[in-house]
């Protein structure tokens, strides 16, 4: 099978008016976007269309600290079903909130989302899931399979000491719904996340684990660039280019 790899349109910063094109232009046709509006969904699947694009997953907020966030959220549940994604990228917090709510309220979420065969993915973040022990924790507790994980391989590094996307991956890899590609210098709270490949990040290594657990997407690359650069539209649109190259370079692109 082929990996899923699309892009998170946040890479592009600043220039994301340019984004559509210049994924086309470079042949890259997946996308992450965020979840349309009712009333622009089909403003977007034409705008998606006119340039070659499909949406593989949409991100949307999540508030489970907020009581109403279970109702709330099937509008990001329609908006993904309308655009044809069946896995939606978001962050989910808990704070001082008793866990066992917020688990009850993921668990809900699960309950909505698999009559739509989507799948609900918590990002590699503070404080649900920013390793592999709290986010198995957080999924024995939710205890829901259409609630997932979204593997970040840049968080790993950024949020833990002592730690490899590689080693976390493992540890996790049955509970994962969608994966983020983003290469980082590994260090710990450092913004430094660099085109593909520049970085510690064996990717070759993380797709040895997705694709021998069956997972090929959807990977979508999320390039944060490094704190303090001043880069402008062709270097945000090179650092994809050479980002592409490089996967395609290790065998995880055609």
């Amino acid at each position: 099978m082929r990996n899923i790899v699309a892009c998170n349109l946040n890479s592009y910063g600043k220039y994301h008016d340019g984004a559509y094109s210049h994924l086309a232009k470079i042949g890259l046709t997946n996308v992450e976007i965020a979840a349309p509006a009712p009333g622009d969904v089909d403003n977007v699947l034409a705008e998606l269309k006119s340039h070659g694009l499909t949406a593989t997953s949409v991100a949307a907020g999540c508030d489970v600290q907020d009581e109403n966030i279970v109702s709330d959220f099937q509008a990001c549940l329609d908006a993904a079903e309308q655009v044809g994604v069946k896995v939606i990228f978001t962050s989910a917090h808990a704070g001082d909130h008793d866990r066992n709510v917020i688990y009850e309220r993921l668990r809900q979420i699960g309950e909505n989302a698999a009559p739509l065969g989507i799948k609900v993915c918590l990002e590699t973040h503070l404080d649900l899931a920013h390793n592999a022990d709290v986010a198995l924790e957080t999924m024995q507790g939710v205890n829901h399979p259409n609630i997932c994980i979204n593997f970040d391989t840049g968080n790993v590094y950024f949020y833990n000491h002592n730690v490899t996307a590689v080693g976390e991956l493992r540890k996790i890899i049955n509970h994962v719904g969608a994966v983020h590609l983003k290469d980082t210098n590994g260090g710990y709270r450092t913004w430094h996340f660099p085109a593909l490949g520049e970085g510690v990040v064996d990717f070759k290594g993380v797709f040895q684990i997705l694709n021998d657990a069956g997972f090929y997407g959807p990977c979508a690359m999320e390039l944060e660039g490094i704190e303090g650069e001043d880069i402008d539209e062709a270097g945000v649109q090179a650092r994809m280019e050479q980002s592409v190259a490089y996967l395609k370079s290790i065998g995880i692109m055609d």
